[in-house]
C-alpha cells in the first residue's frame, strides 16, 4: 500500500479534486490499498475533520472494495479518540496510530496504557506506527509483544528499516499480527523475515515496482533482488528531501500531489529537475 501524499493548494487549503484524481490514477494502476493521512500525507498537519474528508472523498471516488487505512497522529488519549472517530464516519477499514513520544518518551508502560486504551476506544483494527526518523523514538521489543496482546491491536508499521528487529516483533508476536515494512529499502528482507507486506512512501513514485518487488520478495529474498536494489537506489534519492521530494517524484510520475504544507516547501525547481532525471524522465 502506498503511503498516499495529501494535496493542499498554495493557500494551504486540502485540495480534495487532485486527491480525487490521485486515488483513481493509482487505483487504475493496481493499487487496492491505501494509507491516508499517514506521515507521507503529512498527518501531523491535517486539521479536525480533514481526515474525514479524506477518506469521504476516496470512497466516494473508488468506491467501497479499496482497503483504506487511516493515519491517527495525536499525543494525547483524547486526540487520538476524536482521530478515530473521524476515520470510522470516514469509512476506513483499520487506524495507523502513532506512538506518543512528547511526553512519554523512554516510558514504555505510559506507551502500553496509550495502545491499550486506544484499542478499547476504536471501532476499527488498530495498528501500531513506528517511525523513529520522526519521532526519535522506538518501542521496545518487549513493549511492542505486551501491546500486541491487546484487544483490537491487529499489527504493526514499523519504518525503522532494520529487518533483524522486524524478526524479533515477528518472533515475540502472536501468528495473526501483521507486521509491515515501512521503509523502501528494507522491503525485501523485511518480508524474508516474515513481514505480510509494505506501507511506504516510494509507493506514490514507484508503484509498479513496490508491488513487482513484493511479489518477488514473498517467492525469495534472491528473486527480489535486483529489484530492491533499484528501490533502494530510487528512494535514496528523493527521500533525502523529505516529504517534499516525495512530492516532487509523485508530480513527475503522473500525480496532482499539490505543494506541503507549511512549515514544508516545494522543492525548488533545479531539485525537482534533477529527481526527475534520477526516475528516469
Amino acid at each position: 500500500m502506498p503511503a498516499l501524499v495529501t494535496p493542499f493548494t498554495t493557500k494551504g487549503d486540502l485540495d480534495l479534486d487532485a486527491h480525487a484524481f490521485n486515488l483513481t490514477a493509482m487505483n487504475e494502476r493496481g493499487i487496492t490499498g491505501f494509507l491516508l493521512g499517514g506521515s507521507t500525507g503529512e498527518g501531523p498537519y491535517l486539521e479536525p475533520g480533514e481526515r474525514r474528508a479524506l477518506l469521504d472523498t476516496a470512497r466516494s471516488t473508488i468506491g467501497d472494495a479499496p482497503f483504506l487505512i487511516a493515519g491517527i497522529m495525536s499525543e494525547s488519549l483524547r486526540g487520538a479518540v476524536v482521530q478515530i472517530k473521524e476515520a470510522e464516519e470516514g469509512g476506513a477499514d483499520a487506524v495507523l496510530v502513532l506512538t506518543p513520544t512528547s511526553l512519554t518518551r523512554g516510558r514504555g508502560e505510559y506507551v502500553e496504557s496509550f495502545f491499550k486504551d486506544v484499542g478499547k476506544a476504536s471501532k476499527l483494527p488498530v495498528l501500531i506506527y513506528s517511525v523513529p526518523a520522526y519521532s526519535a523514538y522506538e518501542p521496545s521489543i518487549d513493549t511492542i509483544a505486551r501491546i500486541a496482546a491487546f484487544d483490537n491491536i491487529v499489527g504493526m508499521k514499523d519504518s525503522g528499516g532494520n529487518p533483524a528487529r522486524k524478526a524479533q516483533i515477528i518472533e515475540a508476536t502472536h501468528d495473526d499480527f501483521l507486521v509491515y515494512a515501512g521503509s523502501s529499502r528494507a522491503i525485501a528482507l523485511s518480508i524474508a523475515a516474515g513481514a505480510y507486506g509494505s506501507i511506504t512512501a516510494s509507493g506514490n513514485y514507484a508503484p509498479e515496482l513496490v508491488q513487482g518487488l513484493v511479489r518477488k520478495a514473498r517467492r525469495s529474498a534472491t528473486s527480489a533482488t535486483e529489484a530492491q536494489a533499484q528501490l533502494t537506489k530510487l528512494s535514496r534519492a528523493i527521500e533525502e528531501y523529505g516529504i517534499p521530494g516525495v512530492k516532487a517524484a509523485a508530480e513527475a510520475g503522473g500525480l496532482q500531489p499539490g505543494v506541503p504544507r507549511k512549515p514544508l516547501k516545494k522543492l525548488p525547481k533545479r531539485t525537482a529537475t534533477a529527481l526527475q532525471k534520477a526516475m528516469g524522465f
